[in-house]
């Protein structure tokens, strides 16, 4: 067991549930359908992945390279879900941060990297 990835895993998950609440209450006032569904995919992305770094803090010794995989998956929230946050209130604040466009498939391939190395690690 990890503890360190558990606690990341749940900080990660914590902070989804805050956030995917402000979208469906706060955010519903000045987002249109487009940009809410937008921000429930960072949502979502960053939940299941959430979840799955808390699984692998409690199987850590079957994974020779969970640290790897803490660095990727949590980079990949981050990259991922984060920027797609920041792109969907900005647009919807009338002051689009576009710079944060190609930040969203970086954080899509750091995320595919952690499930691949994932595959490596029980082959």
């Amino acid at each position: 067991m990890n503890t360190t990835i558990i606690i990341i895993g749940a900080v990660f998950g914590a902070l989804s549930v805050i956030l995917g609440a402000f979208g469906a209450h706060a955010f519903k006032k000045f987002m249109n359908e487009d940009q809410l569904k937008n921000y429930e995919t960072g949502i979502k992305h960053q939940m299941y992945h959430a979840i799955l770094l808390v699984i692998i803090g409690f199987n850590a010794e079957y994974f020779t390279n969970s640290n790897t995989l803490l660095i990727l998956f949590s980079l990949g929230i981050f990259l991922f879900s984060f920027s797609i946050y920041g792109l969907t209130i900005t647009s919807a604040l009338n002051k689009k941060w576009r710079f944060l466009g190609p930040i969203t498939p970086i954080g899509g391939l750091l995320l595919v990297s952690g499930w691949i190395s994932i595959i490596i690690n029980l082959l």
